[in-house]
C-alpha cells in the first residue's frame, strides 16, 4: 500500500533527495510532515531487513570456517602422536599452583600476617564470601597458638571462693535461653598439667608444674559402716527448665524444690554407690537458703559433725553445678555423648593453700581425684572434664578424702545432669570398690 502511494519509495537515494523532490511543486510543506515520518520509518525498517541478511550470511560463512578448521585438526590428530597430551592436562589439573595461580588472579594477594594467608585457594575463596567465617578468624588464631577457649567464659557462679561469699548474678531464664553446647577437654600446654591421660588445670598462685601430679598419697581406706558422705554446700542450684522439667524458682537458676536441684543430682550418686554395696550418708540439708553468704562455714559446721558422728567416712563429696556464661551473654552447657546418650560433663575441683589458708595435704586430695579421673578417662570418651585446681580450699582440709564435684552447668538439663551422675557414679563405684579389695 505504501508502494502504491509511494512510487518513488524504491529508489536507493538519500531522505534529503528525496524530499527535495517529492516536496518540490507542493503547496505547503507542513501538509506533507506526517508522509515524510511515514517514509522514513519505511526506509529503517528496509535497512534493518538489509542489516539482519548480512548479519546471517556472515554468521554461515563463520561457521563453515569453524567446521573446517575442526576437520582440519581431526586429520591432523590421526597423523601426529598425541598419546601424552591428555595425561599432560591432568596431571597439570592436579597441580596446586595452578589452582592458587586463577584463584589469586580473582582473590588478590592476602597480606602475610594474617590467617588467611596460610589457607589454600578454595580456604582462601570460601572465607573471603563467608561474614561468618572471617568473624571467627582472630579466635581461630588464637586458640591454634594456644589460647584456651574456656578461659573467654565468665564463670559465674563456678565456685564462690571462700573469701569471697557473693551470691552470683545471673540472669533470669528466658523462653529462648540461647543454650550453645560445648565439650571441655584438657590440651597440652597453657595452664593445664598432664600425665598419663588426665588433666589438670591450673588456677592457683603456686606456680605448679606437672611435678605436683605424683606428689600426694592415696589415703582413703575404706571399712565398715558409713563410707560415704554426699552433701550440698550450694544445694539450692538448678538447671535449665527445657526438657519440660519445671520448678519454681528461688532465685534465677536455683530452686528449694530438692526434686528438682542438687540435692536430686545427690539422690542419684547415692543410689548408685547404694547398689555397689557401699553404704552413703546424703546430707540433703540446703546450707546456701535462705542465705547464700556464709553456706561453706555452715556447711563445715555439718560436715565436721558428721565425720565425728561416723568416723568411718573417708570420701566427701560436695556436689555442685557450674554456670558458664559467654561474653555476650551466651549460657553454655557442658555435654558429653556416651553410647548415643548426651549427658552432662562432670568435673573434679580441688583446694589448696593458695588463699594462704592451712591446707596440708591438699596433695593428697588431688591424689584422690586423680586416682578416680584415670578410670573415669578411660571409661568414656569425654564425661570427665579436667580437674581444676584452685586457691581455696573448699573445706577438704577436713579429709584427704574430700573433692568437690561439679555435674554440668546452668544450661544443662536435669535430665543430662542425672545422665551424667549416674555414669559418674559407677565408675567411681568400680574405682572405691578396687581400692578396697586391693
Amino acid at each position: 500500500m505504501c508502494a502504491a502511494i509511494y512510487p518513488n519509495l524504491s529508489a536507493p537515494y538519500t531522505s534529503q533527495v528525496f524530499f527535495a523532490q517529492e516536496i518540490r511543486g507542493r503547496k505547503s510543506y507542513r501538509s506533507w510532515l506526517p508522509h515524510i515520518f511515514l517514509i522514513r520509518t519505511i526506509q529503517r525498517i528496509r535497512g534493518g531487513n538489509v542489516d539482519k541478511r548480512d548479519q546471517i550470511g556472515r554468521a554461515l560463512r563463520r561457521g563453515v570456517a569453524l567446521g573446517l578448521v575442526l576437520v582440519a585438526c581431526w586429520g591432523l590428530s590421526l597423523m601426529a602422536d598425541l598419546s601424552g597430551v591428555k595425561e599432560r592436562l591432568a596431571a597439570l589439573g592436579q597441580e596446586p599452583g595452578l589452582s592458587v595461580s586463577l584463584l589469586s588472579s580473582q582473590l588478590g594477594e592476602l597480606p602475610r600476617q594474617t590467617t588467611s594467608a596460610e589457607l589454600t585457594g578454595w580456604g582462601r575463596l570460601l572465607l573471603s564470601h563467608s561474614a561468618l567465617l572471617a568473624a571467627g578468624e582472630e579466635a581461630v588464631a588464637e586458640v591454634r597458638d594456644g589460647a584456651d577457649p574456656m578461659e573467654d567464659l565468665g564463670s559465674k557462679e563456678e565456685l564462690v571462693d571462700e573469701e569471697e561469699q557473693e551470691e552470683p548474678d545471673l540472669k533470669p531464664p528466658t523462653e529462648d535461653e540461647g543454650i550453645l553446647e560445648m565439650t571441655a577437654k584438657g590440651k597440652e600446654g597453657g595452664k593445664y598439667l598432664h600425665d598419663q591421660g588426665v588433666y589438670v588445670y591450673d588456677r592457683t598462685d603456686l606456680g605448679l608444674d606437672a611435678s605436683v601430679l605424683g606428689e600426694g598419697t592415696v589415703d582413703v581406706p575404706l571399712g565398715e559402716g558409713p563410707q560415704i558422705l554426699i552433701l550440698h554446700t550450694h544445694g539450692s542450684e538448678a538447671y535449665s527448665q527445657s526438657d519440660g522439667r519445671s520448678y519454681e524458682e528461688s532465685d534465677p537458676y536455683r530452686t528449694t524444690d530438692c526434686n528438682h536441684n542438687m540435692v536430686r543430682v545427690g539422690e542419684e550418686m547415692a543410689t548408685v554407690f547404694r547398689a555397689h554395696g557401699l553404704q552413703v550418708v546424703h546430707d540433703t540439708n540446703l546450707y546456701d537458703y535462705p542465705a547464700y553468704n556464709g553456706a561453706y562455714d555452715r556447711s563445715k559446721a555439718a560436715v565436721e559433725q558428721w565425720l565425728k558422728q561416723y568416723p568411718t567416712i573417708k570420701v566427701v563429696l560436695d556436689v555442685h553445678r557450674d554456670a558458664l556464661v559467654g561474653n555476650e551473654g551466651e549460657i553454655y552447657k557442658l555435654v558429653s555423648e556416651e553410647a548415643g546418650e548426651k549427658v552432662a560433663q562432670v568435673m573434679l575441683v580441688v583446694g589448696t593453700d593458695g588463699s594462704g589458708a592451712a591446707h596440708p595435704r591438699w596433695r593428697d586430695n588431688l591424689a584422690f581425684g586423680i586416682k578416680l579421673q584415670k578410670n573415669l578417662v578411660t571409661g568414656y570418651s569425654s564425661l570427665a572434664r579436667p580437674i581444676v585446681l584452685r586457691n581455696s580450699r573448699y573445706n577438704q582440709q577436713l579429709s584427704p578424702g574430700y573433692l568437690l564435684v561439679e555435674v554440668g552447668g546452668h544450661g544443662n538439663t536435669l535430665t543430662e545432669a542425672l545422665a551424667g551422675a549416674r555414669l559418674w557414679a559407677d565408675n567411681v563405684a568400680r574405682t572405691l570398690l578396687a581400692m578396697k579389695e586391693g
